[in-house]
């Protein structure tokens, strides 16, 4: 490995990005919870979980999730969390874009942003379940890899069988990493 730093990527990325708008990247809140279940909902292809959860998960898992607002509009949300095994491991739960936001990176930017947290000064690898039919996300786990000049390894982890009716597709574990952080000299 030996591609530039995940800081030299985010600052070029936001040189070279043509900013259609004022973006606000920051840590959601619990107050945050009721718009990013309108978020879930709205997109319609992400599972949607109980509105609870989205508040627990904006209050209590915060440090390692991100929401994005423009003109005070949630239009992004990443929910991520600090693996219980691996603690050099950043899991990703759900990629949430508002429709009027897609096709301009902003997937690969709030997980930059993300990466760059103090408080996740650990991590060296990514991983988010999949499933075959979701191509967008797909393509920015393999376009974060390619960013991080590092690999992605794809494998099977969930299986249809193991949830609990019908319909749900596999999930194939994305595994990104190793990649360093800070300035590369």
């Amino acid at each position: 490995m030996g591609g530039e730093s995940i800081q030299n990527t985010v600052s070029t990325m936001t040189k070279t990005s043509v900013i259609e708008q004022d973006l606000k990247f920051r840590m959601p809140t619990k107050d945050d919870g009721a718009a990013v279940w309108e978020l879930i909902n709205e997109i319609g292809n992400l599972d949607l979980n109980s509105s609870y959860s989205y508040i627990l998960w904006c209050d209590m898992f915060s440090e390692s999730s991100i929401v994005v607002e423009s003109e005070g509009e949630t239009v992004g949300f990443i929910s991520g969390f600090v693996h219980p095994n691996k603690p050099d491991t950043l899991f990703i739960w759900q990629v949430a874009v508002r429709e009027t936001q897609r096709g301009k990176g902003l997937g690969t930017r709030m997980l930059m942003q993300l990466l760059e947290r103090e408080q996740l000064t650990n991590i060296r690898y990514v991983e988010a379940t999949v499933s075959p039919s979701n191509l967008p996300s797909q393509y920015l786990f393999l376009g974060l890899a390619e960013k991080l000049d590092t690999e992605c390894v794809v494998g099977n982890y969930y299986l249809s069988i193991d949830f609990p009716r019908t319909g749900h597709e596999d999930e194939q574990l994305y595994k990104i990493g190793p990649f360093q952080k800070g300035n590369n000299e």
